[in-house]
């Protein structure tokens, strides 16, 4: 690799450039004169050997800088080109010749050669002693690779500390993205993408740089690409698990990212091995593109090839967001992959293309489906939302007496209506936690309490509801029977006192004796329209305030 970043360092590796040896001391002391490869001093100087002898580049290996006085060079001009043409060949970093009893000036044919063949051509004007340059060189190229190792281990110290910290591979994967400052995959060995982080030019999301750059250059990645496998099973069994892709889109990689690769394969190994979090991976980073795709920072227009990475292609059928929120159901011991794997499988017989992915910090599962045509929205959605609540059912994540996860259901549309669908049902499945009444909800009619929701926080919405029943509130905390049912559920019946006795077991008579306290209580009209839409809506907002 002949450039890179980092200061000139990580970007060579276990070497220095030929720059930087010719401006050591021992060197510059001799003068240096660069006759031909000025354009090709950034390359890496794995090592210094010193000689005389013709066949020389026989005894090395690639890299090094080869100091010599000249007398293996030969005296005639075929001799030299065969010469140079032999050290270009084998990879040598550069060739600096000492002038002096062998050469007073270097030969042309010399020079000439080593223009052409790219080889950078130095000589000396004074008198240098090259064990002092060997050890000079070998010092700082130790010195240099001592620094990368303090690098990668700074990077392996992190991704250590976060994973016993609580974090899992989407955090080691983010130190690294942010140590390469390029994004960062972890695919299967056969090349399916399980995870996604970092950044792509411009702030783009990595999974157009996958679609459009590593989709594309799977046999033979990109010039600069780290590839680094994560190794899988027992102790010597040679078996992949999965594969770490690094791709220089934003700026060049160097074989310190190399090294911070292969010490956090290591962690991820483990980490793997141990939680086996491939499926979790997976439905994570689909989650991940769903929230984006939720929260504006994937476009309708980037939303279908990024999709289709993912495996999910709609084609041109509408599209059907689905949230399911979690909230206190989530038992601590259950296993977000084990949910994943559970609800995709009884998702399985719907029939329709789906995309599913989970978000454990916000305790959501996002799912997008492809509906043949709109009509079939009432009848996918309650199988979509008897999948989802098996699922959570099948991978044990439902606490004993703990109420259901709330399901919500977006409006049909393309693209963009998906997005604004997406984030929609997600608020709205957060607004409407302890709602058991159904098996699912449609987002629009749940506007109410969405709105209440957002207004959690403010003062008024509390004033409000203590002014409209705060007299009930403090009766039924002092006196028996409650009335505060009683008044939800003729609300609910529209006022219609048959039907409220009914659902309550109780007389008539009861009940209206039951309304006439609540009236006298509340200084106020049951039959009053504003009155009844005051009371309603308290009702509704009493969940969402002390």
């Amino acid at each position: 690799m002949d450039s890179g970043t980092d200061s000139g360092l990580a970007s060579q590796g276990a070497g220095i450039t030929v720059q930087r040896a010719l401006e050591l001391p021992g060197l510059r002391s001799g003068l240096p004169e660069v006759l031909a490869g000025a354009d090709r001093l950034q390359r890496t100087v794995r090592w210094v050997h010193a000689g005389e002898v013709p066949n020389i580049a026989s005894l090395l290996k690639g890299g090094e800088l080869l100091l010599t006085t000249g007398y293996g060079l030969g005296t005639r001009p075929a001799d030299q080109r065969v010469f140079v043409r032999t050290l270009a060949e084998r990879g040598i970093a550069a060739l600096v010749v000492e002038l002096g009893p062998r050469f007073t000036r270097l030969p042309a044919a010399l020079v000439d050669t080593a223009r052409a063949a790219g080889l950078p051509l130095v000589q000396l004007h004074r008198e240098v002693p090259f064990v002092a340059v060997t050890e000079e060189i070998h010092t700082e190229i130790v010195n240099g690779h001592y620094a990368l190792l303090q690098r990668a281990e700074e990077v392996h110290r992190r991704c250590t500390e976060a994973l016993l910290g609580g974090g899992g591979v989407p955090q080691v994967l983010g130190i690294l993205a942010g140590f390469g400052g390029n994004p960062v995959f972890l695919e299967t060995p056969d090349g399916q993408l399980l995870y996604a982080a970092g950044e792509g030019p411009e702030g783009a999301d990595p999974l157009q740089v996958w679609e459009g750059l590593r989709g594309q250059h799977k046999d033979a990645p990109p010039s600069g690409s780290v590839l680094v496998d994560v190794p899988g099973g027992g102790p010597g069994t040679g078996s992949v698990r999965a594969r770490l892709v690094l791709l220089p889109v934003r700026a060049p990689l160097g074989p310190v990212h190399r090294m911070a690769a292969e010490r956090a394969a290591g962690i991820l190994a483990v980490v793997l091995m141990q939680a086996r979090q491939e499926e979790e991976l997976a439905a994570r980073g689909r989650g991940d593109f769903l929230t984006d795709l939720a929260e504006g920072r994937i476009t309708a227009e980037d939303a279908p090839a990024q999709a289709r990475v993912l495996g999910f292609k709609p084609g041109t059928s509408p599209l059907l967001p689905v949230v399911m929120r979690l909230g206190d159901a989530l038992s601590p011991g259950g296993g977000w992959a084990v949910l994943a794997r559970a609800v995709s499988e009884e998702l399985a017989s719907v029939g329709v293309p789906v995309l599913l992915g989970v978000r454990p910090v916000e305790g959501r599962v996002l799912v997008l489906l492809g509906l043949r045509s709109e009509s079939e929205r009432p009848a996918v959605a309650d199988r979509v939302a008897a999948a989802l609540r098996a699922g959570v059912e099948r991978a044990g994540m439902q606490r004993p007496g703990a109420q259901p996860p709330v399901v919500v259901v977006g409006v049909v549309g393309g693209w963009a209506a998906a997005s604004a669908g997406l984030r929609h049902a997600a608020e709205t499945a957060t607004a409407a936690q302890g709602l058991t009444d159904r098996p699912w909800y449609d987002a629009r009619r749940l506007d109410i309490d969405l709105l209440l929701w957002r207004l959690r926080d403010h003062p008024d919405l509390a004033a409000f509801v203590d002014r409209a029943i705060g007299p009930l509130r403090d009766h039924d905390d002092r006196s028996r029977p409650p009335l505060l049912p009683t008044l939800e559920t003729y609300l609910a019946h529209a006022g219609r006192k048959a039907e409220t006795a009914r659902e309550l077991h109780l007389n008539r008579q009861t009940l209206y004796n039951r309304l006439a306290r609540i009236g006298e209580l509340l200084g106020t009209d049951l039959e009053d329209p504003q009155t009844v839409l005051a009371l309603s809506l308290a009702l509704r907002a009493r969940r969402y305030v002390p």
